[in-house]
């Protein structure tokens, strides 16, 4: 059985959905299962048809035009796009908050097929302890 590593994407801007997308490839490039939990913002994108989030962090918001030009320019792909990817070369389960889920009145067939299931922080929780190692974006 495969090590694991267990993600928790809380916020909706691009660069941390990057963030989590690179990390996420990373580990399975290496390997590794990854679990996502997705919960607040980070949800929110996670809706289906949800159009692409061209905000950064408070740090790198004066250059958001200039770093989503490069990204274009270098042809990098979006957050989703790098998410799907590793889902295709490796085991990726990413999962809903059931809570924030819940607050929003959102159901499993709200969100991106990319989303496997909608479950609580406790079984979340109770994944990520197995895991080899957690991070928070």
């Amino acid at each position: 059985m495969a090590e694991t590593m267990s993600l928790l994407l809380v916020s909706g801007t691009a660069d941390k959905l990057m963030a989590g997308s690179i990390i996420a490839s990373g580990g399975v490039a290496n390997g590794m299962d990854v679990d996502i939990f997705v919960s607040f913002w980070g949800l929110m994108e996670m809706k289906k048809n949800a159009p692409p989030n061209m905000k950064l962090s408070y740090e790198g918001k004066d250059m958001a035009d200039q770093i989503f030009a490069i990204m274009k320019e270098k042809k990098v792909p979006g957050w989703k796009e790098m998410l799907r990817q590793a889902k295709e070369i490796g085991t990726v389960r990413v999962y809903g908050c059931a809570m924030f889920a819940d607050l929003l009145g959102l159901k499993k067939e709200d969100l991106d097929p990319m989303v496997d299931e909608i479950i609580g922080v406790s079984e979340f929780v109770s994944k990520a302890k197995e895991s080899k190692m957690t991070l928070f974006i």
